[in-house]
């Protein structure tokens, strides 16, 4: 009996986890913020759903690479040591998490 139970409890939290919450997905602009980031991924990638569900984005639909914790490069000839990318700006409540759209640069 309970394992029944047990199994459509578990079905439900899964389908529920699976209904988008109806936030759209952030804008896509032309990428203008120099990041230090520690990793970068596609927005489809398990570790950026992680990460963007933990500040609150859904990036469903989304085919852009996005930038794992990341800092802004303000000063010319910064050390990255990490991945150095150009990103759409990222917003400040997602504290240095994510960075979305993210291309590859060289300094």
């Amino acid at each position: 009996m309970f394992s029944k139970i047990s199994v459509v409890v578990a079905s439900v939290l899964t389908l529920a986890a699976a209904i988008p919450n109806g936030t759209p997905p952030p804008p896509v602009t032309t990428p203008d913020s120099p990041q230090c980031c520690a990793s970068v991924v596609p927005a489809s990638s398990t570790a950026a759903s992680l990460v963007a569900a933990a500040v609150g984005l859904d990036l469903t639909g989304l085919l852009v690479d996005v930038g794992l914790s990341c800092s802004p490069i303000t000063i010319i000839g910064n050390n990255c040591g990490n991945t150095t990318v150009v990103c759409d700006a990222p917003k400040e409540e997602w504290g240095g998490l994510i960075a979305i759209n993210c291309i590859p640069i060289t300094l």
